[in-house]
């Protein structure tokens, strides 16, 4: 068994002396004061002197070791023991491999795919706990904030071209309805042309669309709803109605 140590620098490889200070700062005022997080690269040590972490080339593995602590790219900040590792120093060589292969320098990103995020996996394939969440927390907000416009982006093209069919779909419904009206209304209630019509004359049509609405009732034929006349039989009485019309007779009398 034996120790895996975290090690966490500042990111103060920008070029620019003033950027560099400033992110400084940003991480005392963001983990120092507050221990919200801040921008840092980390590298993982096991067994030997050095320190190993995931950085972008154009070509061949991003991973890459260097002396523990003295990566010259970056300001060393702390160190941090994760745990112990039960595998025997071939193991950890043979993991390190694989990872070389899988992670490739061209593949850097800095939201998705960054130093931490190889030393998270790197820790999880060694057998102890991953980095503290202060450590990539600017990172992981930047990645799922990326994530969560991406699906709303999503959703909205879903819910657009679900509208946009609906609108479709309502608007041959009402052209449909319209042409039926107006065919009705230009060749006349009674006309031969408009006897055998499951739609019938505009007043059926309506009655059979409030009958719809309020009793959710199944319509019936034009032959069945209007009499010979083209008039709208009253509906018969229900036995409530009955009951009170009987009741008021009997009181009358």
């Amino acid at each position: 068994m034996t120790d895996v140590v975290l090690h966490i620098y500042d990111v103060t490889n920008s070029g620019s002396e003033k950027t560099n200070n400033t992110i400084v700062q940003i991480n005392k005022i963001f983990k120092d004061g507050i221990g919200l997080g801040g921008i840092f690269h980390s590298a993982v040590q096991v067994y030997d002197e050095d320190e190993w972490s995931f950085g972008f080339c154009d070509q061949g593995t991003g991973v890459f070791s260097c002396p523990s602590g003295k990566n010259p790219m970056y300001t060393y900040r702390e160190s941090i023991v994760l745990g112990k590792t039960n595998f025997p120093c071939l193991k950890v060589n043979q993991i390190l491999r694989e990872l070389s292969r899988e992670w490739p320098g061209s593949s850097y990103d800095l939201l998705a795919k960054n130093c931490n995020h190889f030393c998270d996996e790197f820790c999880e394939r060694l057998g102890v706990p991953k980095l503290p969440g202060w450590v990539n927390r600017f990172a992981n907000a930047g990645d799922t904030a990326m994530e969560v416009a991406g699906n709303t982006a999503l959703r909205f093209r879903q819910a657009k071209t679900e509208i946009v069919s609906a609108s479709k779909v309502a608007y041959r419904f009402l052209l449909g309805v319209t042409n039926n009206v107006t065919n009705n209304v230009k060749n006349g209630p009674e006309s031969p042309n408009n006897s055998n019509r499951g739609g019938g004359s505009p007043r059926f049509q309506t009655a059979w669309l409030k009958n719809m609405i309020t009793n959710g009732a199944k319509p019936s034929t034009s032959s069945e709803a209007e009499d010979q006349n083209g008039i709208m039989p009253l509906p018969p009485k229900r036995d409530d109605e009955k009951a009170m019309l009987h009741s008021s007779s009997s009181h009358d009398s």
